[in-house]
């Protein structure tokens, strides 16, 4: 950006377009101050925010390895509501525990594996409609999976604040917000 006022023409970082525009680029070394407006486009507030190191930007494209992941997330989210359900009837405090936590574990894991809030969405939906589904499978001798106690409801709703929480939880972590001060 030049602009050309008074006395020549200005670059970015406040030099002027001599022999000091290359020490001024060196010294600004992408350091970001309020007078030279440098560093990266996204900590200027323009284009898309770079992702962290090691994981994909936010709305990365899907690539063959990554539906693997999620196909395998959702047959792990299926297994998982298969085993919890039983497992939470089996032993009752300590089994729902172990169940509610293979949830936690599952959703994120698959949060953290994928870098995306779908790595929370498909294993989640998986065991939400599969719990529904063992939900509403009631034999005419009226057996069914789910016993009649707090137990299944602490189940049901845990899992699903559990996954409330990591989809939350992983959308803070993908747009990158360093902390720090709000105006500066």
């Amino acid at each position: 950006m030049t602009t050309s006022k008074g006395g020549g023409a200005a670059d970015k970082g406040g030099a002027r377009n001599g022999g000091d525009t290359e020490k001024a680029k060196k010294a600004d070394n992408g350091r970001r101050t309020r007078a030279s407006g440098g560093g990266s486009v996204a900590a200027r507030g323009g284009g898309t925010p770079a992702a962290p190191a090691g994981r994909p930007a936010p709305g990365a494209p899907l690539t063959p390895g990554r539906v693997g992941v999620y196909a395998l997330l959702l047959v792990m989210g299926v297994l998982l509501a298969f085993a919890g359900t039983l497992l939470q009837a089996a032993w009752f405090p300590g089994g729902l525990l172990l169940a509610l936590a293979g949830t936690a574990g599952l959703f994120y894991g698959g949060s953290r594996a994928t870098g995306t809030v779908g790595g929370v969405l498909v294993p989640g939906a998986a065991w939400l409609v599969t719990v529904f589904l063992l939900l509403s499978d009631v034999r005419p001798e009226g057996d069914f999976l789910f016993g009649p106690g707090i137990g299944s409801y602490a189940f049901l709703l845990g899992g699903i604040v559990i996954a409330v929480i990591c989809a939350t939880g992983s959308q803070v972590r993908a747009t990158g917000v360093s902390p720090g001060r709000v105006g500066g």
